[in-house]
């Protein structure tokens, strides 16, 4: 390139220059060596100065737009400094403007830089790209419809197609090849790349079916007992999802694993308002039996029970006068008995209890004896979803519920404690 084509400004500096070096007795080596370096610390000079001033300028532009607009993106921006970023371009674009003025006596190294240039630009374009998908992530997160979506998902993918796109071209730059022969040349390779990338290709495809099926979203409650995991997820990411269990640990589980493997996820019961109570109490079988008239006019003075048993009672009677049952014997015909009392009890203290959800699912059964008694289940939904809450609910009905099985002649059953087996073996001593 000749001299007169070079910028006139720093074509007349650079004279001016030599003049004067000239008159201090350099050498013209000497010379073009000094303007070098003088040339690239003006330039570097330049673009910080000029870059700082663009980045005040842009700034408090975008400071002005935030006040007259509701969108949070203008703020996001500052936030993810955009305008930093942006800033930059009109100084690189001058300084690379200024390389053949700046390497005139130096050729040789004007190619060498202009690349050096070319791969600050695709790094700035990056740095661009990625802080304004950064700030329309944060806008879109304080959204309420695009809240509980794995956003960062998306945006780590984004994120690594962009330097995927900005190597290839970084390498073309280096190497003078095109960017279409070096992806042609990578075809070949793409099983090692699948290899290399198949947490995050499956971690992609997870988010995507995840958000798409709304299997998970941010704040949700999910118990995974594979990988220990019962809390909420605090984060939705390409490779991981991150649980905050109750203990205050942090499990993280694949994001794959969510669509490949099974875990409980609470939202329904949290949305729907009820929180499901299914306890048993297990009834000792031996303290099973029929109540006599007697036992039956004690238990009648139970206020919850008294209408029922007037009620069953007269039932009892009509059926055993009309089939003329002999009653000499408690197991003729129909009766009442003590466990059959009981369940009653359970059903009108326990499913009636201040906190029950009336209008969801609610009873009291029987489920098969076993070798640990007969177990009566009580199944309802407390109203108050919370977990202090529901414990404390279910406590109070069943410290009533266990400390009533006395009163019905019932035993609830427990294997033997040390001290049983103690008392046993002392009394068989003692017999012998």
């Amino acid at each position: 390139m000749k001299k007169e084509e070079l910028p006139y400004l720093y074509t007349e500096l650079v004279e001016r220059l030599h003049v004067w070096l000239t008159g201090l007795g350099v050498t013209p080596e000497q010379m073009a060596w000094t303007g070098l370096l003088v040339g690239i610390v003006l330039v570097l000079a330049a673009m910080v100065l000029l870059s700082k001033l663009l980045n005040w300028l842009f700034t408090m532009l975008l400071h002005r737009l935030s006040v007259t607009t509701v969108s949070e993106l203008d703020d996001n921006l500052i936030k993810r400094k955009t305008p930093r970023y942006v800033a930059r371009i009109i100084p690189l674009v001058l300084a690379y403007n200024l390389i053949p003025a700046v390497f005139v006596d130096f050729l040789q190294w004007a190619h060498l830089a202009e690349i050096l240039f070319n791969i600050f630009f695709i790094l700035l374009a990056v740095r661009i790209l990625r802080s304004v998908l950064h700030a329309s992530k944060d806008t879109l997160a304080d959204s309420d419809t695009y809240r509980s979506k794995p956003l960062d998902s998306y945006m780590q993918v984004l994120s690594l197609v962009l330097w995927i796109i900005a190597g290839v071209l970084v390498f073309s730059q280096l190497t003078g090849r095109s960017a279409l022969g070096f992806l042609t040349a990578m075809g070949a390779a793409s099983a090692v790349l699948l290899l290399i990338f198949k947490d995050t290709i499956l971690g992609f495809v997870a988010s995507i079916q995840i958000s798409a099926n709304d299997l998970v979203r941010l704040g949700d409650w999910i118990t995974m007992p594979k990988y220990g995991a019962d809390g909420h997820v605090t984060e939705i990411n390409l490779t991981t999802v991150m649980v905050e269990n109750f203990d205050m640990t942090i499990t993280t589980i694949p994001t794959y694993a969510l669509i490949s493997d099974s875990f409980q996820n609470w939202r329904g019961m949290q949305e729907a308002g009820g929180r499901r109570i299914k306890r048993s109490i297990r009834i000792k079988l031996s303290s099973v039996r029929y109540l006599n008239e007697r036992e039956i006019e004690e238990l009648r003075k139970v206020e919850l029970l008294t209408a029922y048993i007037d009620e069953r009672r007269e039932e009892i009677r009509k059926f055993n006068t009309e089939n003329k049952v002999d009653k000499s014997m408690l197991v003729n015909g129909r009766n009442m008995t003590n466990v059959g009392l009981f369940r009653r009890y359970m059903e009108r203290y326990a499913l009636n209890y201040p906190g029950v959800r009336q209008d969801m699912t609610k009873m009291v059964r029987q489920l098969p004896p076993d070798e640990q008694g007969l177990p009566l289940e009580l199944y309802c939904f407390a109203a108050d979803i919370r977990w202090e809450a529901y414990e404390n609910l279910m406590s109070d009905i069943f410290d009533h519920l266990l400390a009533s099985t006395g009163t019905f002649g019932l035993e609830v059953f427990e294997n033997p404690a040390s001290d049983d087996v103690r008392f046993l073996g002392g009394k068989l001593r003692g017999e012998s």
